[in-house]
């Protein structure tokens, strides 16, 4: 594991950092916050995003005089640790974070990291708000201790079902996941909301999160003459998968999460990707209410964003939220302040319901167009989508 501190900030910025760096036990009024996200591997371009999502809010506040609490002003420190998007090394890096004594933790991206990890900052009554966990059962194991800013599976699985079956009329539909929490967790819900809705499914395949050949699955599933195949899992399969279905001939459409919603995506799909349909929580950046001004300031910094860096960076803000209304960076005290979040961020207006999720969520479905996502529509709770074309 290693902590991540960035080379290149601007001048503004860098007396912050260093003042949240330095040893173990850092001098002065310090709130240690850790970011948990695969680093190394094929999803360490997303778990970059989200790790420089939270360190822009980190630094912004630091050059904004820090956080008063108790008459004391206190400056943020960020650990960035890498868990490879592995659960087992989930665990040890959330064991590390609390030896560390973080107040809170922002992470992980992975559902499958998140989950087990949650026991460990729950143990240890650490505030987690993942920016990226979709999964159902994080927030619903009765830990807490854990929140997300981000729209669930059920959400996203309901409003990818709705697409397939009534904008693209599909009644024939494969589904195929990585056995990850998360493509398991979105393709079971995709799975039971596209049958509600009429659809049959077809073939019901399985892969896993290191794969990249598909062509025997995709065979079988050629068949089975499906007009949609929905891929739950993350963009390093679902490329080589989008690319393999063109090469059989498959003529179906392409459907996945927020997972395939990525530029890394149609960089892996090539050609194969135009067409290809993903959702991905949220509005689009650009009418989110923080949107434009985030965009603008975490490329000057950063670069491109890849998915998710803008929900890492409104957590940290929640989590300082709670700090300021509790009067205290104490997790016990600041904890409780959660679950009356009422904070306007980037992402929209976020409020937490009784599992740590949000009470309101848009989902928006995006096509590659000419090797580009493009928004086709969004939606919130049920409504109608756009007249077929």
């Amino acid at each position: 594991m290693k902590s991540l501190f960035l080379p290149t900030l601007p001048a503004l910025l860098f007396g912050a950092l260093l003042a949240g760096c330095g040893s173990n036990t850092p001098p002065g009024n310090i709130i240690r916050i850790g970011s948990a996200s695969p680093l190394t591997g094929p999803q360490a371009h997303l778990g970059q995003d989200n790790a420089n999502g939270a360190q822009l809010a980190v630094d912004e506040i630091n050059a904004a005089g820090g956080v008063r609490l108790a008459g004391k002003t206190w400056r943020l420190q960020l650990l960035v640790e890498d868990d490879q998007a592995d659960p087992r090394v989930a665990t040890t890096v959330a064991q590390q974070l609390a030896d560390d004594d973080v107040a809170g933790v922002i992470g992980h991206l992975n559902s499958g990291a998140s989950i087990p990890a949650a026991k460990v900052y729950d143990d240890a009554g650490i505030p987690q708000i993942s920016p990226s966990s979709t999964a159902i059962a994080y927030t619903h194991l009765g830990f807490k201790t854990a929140y997300r800013v981000m729209t669930n599976d059920s959400q996203q699985g309901a409003a990818l079902a709705q697409y397939a079956t009534r904008y693209l009329h599909a009644t024939r539909i494969a589904v195929v996941d990585d056995r990850t929490a998360y493509g398991q967790g979105l393709a079971d819900e995709f799975a039971r909301a596209a049958v509600t809705d009429g659809a049959q499914i077809v073939d019901r395949e399985y892969t896993t999160d290191h794969s990249t050949d598909f062509l025997a699955i995709l065979t079988s599933i050629k068949a089975h003459q499906p007009q949609v195949v929905f891929f739950g899992g993350m963009d390093p399969q679902a490329g080589p998968l989008a690319r393999q279905m063109r090469q059989l001939g498959l003529t179906a459409r392409l459907l996945g999460g927020d997972g395939m919603e990525t530029s890394q995506f149609v960089h892996l799909a090539g050609a194969a990707a135009n067409g290809d349909v993903a959702s991905n929580p949220g509005l689009p950046l650009d009418q989110m209410p923080g949107g434009a001004q985030f965009r603008k300031h975490f490329t000057a910094r950063f670069g491109p964003i890849q998915n998710y860096a803008p929900y890492a960076y409104d957590a940290v803000y929640v989590m300082v939220d709670a700090m300021k209304r509790a009067n205290s960076p104490d997790p016990a005290r600041y904890l409780p302040m959660l679950a009356s979040t009422d904070y306007r961020g980037v992402t929209g207006n976020i409020r937490f319901d009784e599992h740590g999720d949000l009470q309101t969520g848009a989902v928006t479905l995006y096509q590659v167009n000419q090797g580009k996502w493009q928004p086709v529509t969004t939606i919130t709770g049920p409504a109608p989508l756009p007249a077929s074309h």
